[in-house]
């Protein structure tokens, strides 16, 4: 019965993170500036400054500037 609940409790979190993925919320995902505006309530002054400073991290892979969800969270969280 045990290793019965174990299976369950896996199904159901690899259920959720496939909700998350079709739900677009997955942590992966890449904003451009206009949507980091918006997700930190900053302004894009000080997002280019941080990205200046090397405290928030980007990618430029596409010609325009592109930031994952967590490295602006960890951003604004300091860390």
């Amino acid at each position: 019965m045990e290793n019965l609940d174990v299976q369950l409790y896996s199904i159901a979190e690899q259920l959720d993170r496939i909700e998350k993925k079709l739900d677009g919320k997955y942590s992966n995902k890449f904003l451009d500036m206009k949507q980091v505006v918006q997700y930190s309530s900053t302004s894009a002054s000080s997002i280019r400054r941080a990205r200046v400073r090397g405290e928030l991290k980007c990618s430029k892979k596409l010609g325009k500037l592109l930031f994952k969800v967590e490295w602006i969270d960890k951003w604004l969280g300091g860390k």
